[in-house]
Parts: C-alpha cells; sequence; structure tokens
C-alpha cells in the first residue's frame, strides 16, 4: 500500500510536470505548425490558446482513461462505493496534476487567463479528490464525473475559431457548434438519471453510512450543484447553437432566393 502512495504521487508530479512542458514548450511549437494563424495572435491570446491546448490534451487523456475504467474495471462497477480504486486513483491522480498546474498558470497570468470561477472550481475539485486519493472513497462515482471531460475540445476548439476569425455562420464552427452541443447533452445531462440512479441505490445502505460525513457531504452536494450549473450551461449551448443553426439557413435561403432572382 505504501508503494501504491508512492505511486499516486509520482503521478500526480508527473503530470504537473508534464503540462507545464506542454504549456510552456509544446503548445506554441505544434501550434505554429498545425495553424499560420498563431503567430498573429496576441501575446496575451498566445497564453489562452496555450491553456486551452493543454485542457484539451488533458481531457482527451483522462476521458479515455475513464471510459476504459467504466468498461473493464468490474471491482469499481461492482461495488462503487468501496471498490478498489486503483485504476481510478490513477486517473484522479492525472487531473490532480492538471488542476494544480493550471492553478498555478492562472494565478501568474492572472492578466490573460485569470477567473474566479476556475479557481473555486479546481479547489472544490481538489477537496473533492482528497477522498479517493486519501482514502479511496467512491471511485465509481468520481470516475463517472471525468466522462464530463470528452465536452471540453469542442468548448476549446469553439475558443479558437473565434480568435482565428472564423466567422460564425462558417461550415468548421457549425459543425464545431452542433458537436459540442451533442456531446455536451449526452456526457453532462444525458448521463444524469444513470448516476443519481445509482446514488439512490447505495443511499441508506451500510457502505453508505461507512463514509466519513465529510465524505458524503462532499459528494452529494457538489454533484447537485454542478448539474445544476450544467443544465444552466446546456441551455445556453442549445439557445446558442440553434440561433447559429437558424440564421445560416436564413442565409442559405437568401443566396438561393437572389440566384433565382438573377
Amino acid at each position: 500500500m505504501e508503494f501504491f502512495n508512492q505511486l499516486i504521487l509520482a503521478v500526480s508530479v508527473a503530470s504537473f510536470i508534464t503540462f507545464q512542458v506542454l504549456f510552456h514548450y509544446l503548445s506554441s511549437w505544434v501550434s505554429t505548425c498545425v495553424s499560420p494563424g498563431f503567430k498573429k495572435l496576441s501575446e496575451k491570446q498566445k497564453i489562452e490558446w496555450n491553456s486551452r491546448t493543454v485542457s484539451t490534451f488533458h481531457a482527451l487523456v483522462v476521458g479515455i482513461f475513464c471510459l476504459y475504467i467504466l468498461h473493464f474495471d468490474d471491482a469499481v462497477n461492482e461495488d462503487p462505493v468501496w471498490g478498489d480504486p486503483a485504476l481510478v486513483k490513477l486517473n484522479v491522480a492525472i487531473t490532480t496534476g492538471y488542476l494544480i498546474s493550471d492553478l498555478l498558470l492562472i494565478f501568474y497570468h492572472w492578466k490573460a487567463i485569470g477567473d474566479k470561477f476556475f479557481v473555486v472550481h479546481h479547489l472544490a475539485a481538489l477537496y473533492a479528490y482528497y477522498y479517493v486519493l486519501g482514502q479511496g472513497l467512491l471511485p465509481y462515482f468520481a470516475n463517472f464525473r471525468l466522462l464530463a471531460e470528452f465536452s471540453t475540445p469542442c468548448v476549446n476548439q469553439r475558443w479558437f475559431f473565434e480568435v482565428l476569425g472564423y466567422p460564425k455562420s462558417s461550415k468548421p464552427n457549425i459543425a464545431n457548434g452542433v458537436m459540442m452541443a451533442v456531446i455536451f447533452f449526452l456526457v453532462r445531462i444525458a448521463v444524469m438519471p444513470i448516476y443519481y440512479e445509482r446514488m439512490f441505490s447505495i443511499y441508506g445502505t451500510e457502505a453508505f453510512y461507512r463514509l466519513p460525513f465529510g465524505g458524503r457531504s462532499a459528494w452529494m452536494c457538489s454533484s447537485i450543484c454542478l448539474d445544476v450549473m450544467n443544465v444552466m450551461w446546456m441551455h445556453r449551448i442549445a439557445r446558442g447553437c440553434y440561433r447559429v443553426l437558424r440564421s445560416r439557413r436564413k442565409l442559405e435561403e437568401d443566396a438561393q432566393h437572389n440566384g433565382k432572382i438573377e
């Protein structure tokens, strides 16, 4: 067990270092090769670009690991409260390293990417992950929540298109917007019944009462608050997607109409 705790610590530290290297060195180099428009950005925009690139990489790594655990980790799926948290701890350790790295970057580049909401979000997440990494509690639910990371790449891509000057009515922007709405719904809204059905099946059981009060409170309160925000965000995304699709359709109808007149 002592060796495993050291492994978790090593993964967290390695994760922190990796994301720092990605931000300071690799992101700019790759972005320059992939997108010529990167060189034309302001210094502030480049900082946010690199931050979002790192965010996208983290989301894909953790999200894929999360799916693997949900499909193949029988111990966690059969006992969501006290099941063997080994793989979940590794995944959460990667996220912990990322969150600490991102917090450091937010504070250091506050004028460019400073955001009080993200500071609160990261600190709250680290508090919840303490119970997973420190005590191995609720591995299934901790891992399930990481499914939400799959919506991050599309959200970041939307910002990339915007800063590069792509019109909102352009095909790449619309395709990404529709994909963002669909994925956000699938990984943050559609999964709610599964999550809460599992939560209610645990409530009142012996496994539930074995949880410390702090762990129970962090789990239930954070879940409700997070999903209230998810519903609000989904409403805004859906409205934005509808407006863009409607304006695109209107432009196409106008173009067809003008073509017939000519």
